[in-house]
């Protein structure tokens, strides 16, 4: 208390200029319309400029919010869309619930590791078992382009075998004619903007910039735009630009295909004595 007062005393002049220099600035404003409607203006236009950078600031911060939910949005309206493509037009049809008559639905996922430089890359999301999440499930991205696979589930992660991996094999197809091939990656290539397109039988006719979709087998419904053709090898492959960007991949779609196990069960080859 005692060095306060000697604060006080040593520096009383100051203290003295700014009470009475508050009371006059007061004065002034009271009996002054100009200077008072001049000072609130001010105040004003002040104050709106903060609170409109606070607002920026609390958007940007909310940023990550608003995008899960957007993921998850779009997710029910592929859903939806995809229930729609399967009604035959020829027929009137009513879908009263579109989730459980559609074949694939999806579920969006938030990527939160991700590689494009290894020989195998692999993609953590934040979806795992207790979303319903398994083995082998197939992933896209949200614009186009597929992703991969699922290769191992725990309850709330997941990881993914990207595109970008030697074992990722893909059933595609070119849209213009329905030939049938394979797209695979990391034969001699390590660009993660391109992969090749094999075992495309030699009498169907490909031109650059075809497009190049799923083929509905593998997981993947039919006509999910892979990417277009940008070379022909000379043993027959096609290079391929990919549409899906993996170096900017921040949200996925893991495709839960209800006929799944149906159809694994019924390819799996059966022993001698089991046929």
């Amino acid at each position: 208390m005692r060095n306060l007062w000697i604060f006080i005393s040593r520096y009383n002049a100051f203290f003295f200029f700014i009470i009475f220099f508050t009371i006059g600035i007061i004065l002034t404003l009271k009996n002054n319309a100009y200077q008072r409607s001049i000072t609130l203006n001010s105040t004003n236009e002040v104050v709106g400029s903060a609170y409109e950078r606070l607002n920026v600031l609390k958007r940007y911060l909310n940023l990550g919010q608003v995008n899960d939910s957007l993921a998850n949005e779009n997710a029910k309206l592929k859903t939806e869309l995809l229930a729609l493509k399967e009604v035959d037009s020829s027929k009137t049809v009513v879908v009263n619930d579109t989730v459980n008559n559609v074949q694939f639905t999806y579920q969006s996922a938030k990527v939160i590791k991700n590689s494009i430089s290894q020989r195998n890359n692999v993609i953590t999301i934040n979806r795992g078992s207790l979303d319903g999440i398994e083995k082998d499930m197939a992933v896209i991205s949200p614009q186009k382009g597929v992703v991969g696979f699922i290769l191992d589930v725990s309850p709330h992660l997941a990881t993914i075998r990207s595109l970008l991996h030697t074992n990722t094999p893909i059933s595609v197809s070119i849209k213009k004619n329905n030939a049938l091939g394979s797209l695979v990656w990391g034969e001699g290539n390590f660009d993660y903007r391109k992969a090749f397109v094999k075992e495309i039988p030699n009498h169907f006719k490909t031109n650059l910039k075809d497009t190049v979709i799923t083929s509905g087998s593998g997981g993947f419904p039919r006509g999910i735009e892979v990417g277009t053709i940008s070379r022909k090898l000379e043993n027959g492959d096609l290079e391929i630009n990919l549409f899906n960007d993996f170096s900017t991949l921040q949200y996925v779609y893991v495709i839960k295909n209800k006929l799944a196990a149906e159809q694994k069960a019924l390819e799996t080859p059966k022993l001698p004595n089991e046929q």
